[in-house]
């Protein structure tokens, strides 16, 4: 996958960091992809089989589950972390490969990552 990415600014670096990390990162039937996108105000983690190119699982904090949620972003985030990996779990899913997005990881990615370790997947 050959992608070329020119310009400047924060949304440019970030799609040239994913498009590098996306060399590497590749989910299997037995390991997935869990990937994480994030925005201003919301998170969205799901979990992708990259053999068949689909959705296993998929959590955000806009979904039913955070109707009347109150607390901070990173909190938030930590939840998604949390939920998707019960779903997981559920779905019979044990361990995933991390997928960035081209993020840092720090503050609300991380927070992802470790509510999905609390939860229980391997990452």
């Amino acid at each position: 996958m050959s992608v070329k990415i020119f310009g400047k600014g924060k949304k440019v670096a970030r799609l040239r960091r994913h498009a590098r990390l996306r060399k590497r990162v590749f989910g299997t039937a037995e390991r997935p992809r869990l990937v994480v996108t994030r925005s201003n105000r919301h998170m969205v983690a799901q979990i992708v089989d990259d053999t068949k190119g689909i959705t296993l699982v998929s959590e955000s904090t806009m979904t039913a589950a955070f109707e009347g949620f109150e607390g901070t972003k990173v909190e938030a985030a930590k939840k998604v972390g949390e939920l998707v990996a019960k779903k997981a779990q559920d779905a019979g899913i044990t361990a995933v490969v991390f997928d960035r997005g081209g993020n840092k990881y720090h503050g609300r990615v991380a927070a992802v990552a470790e509510g999905a370790r609390e939860g229980g997947l391997a990452l």
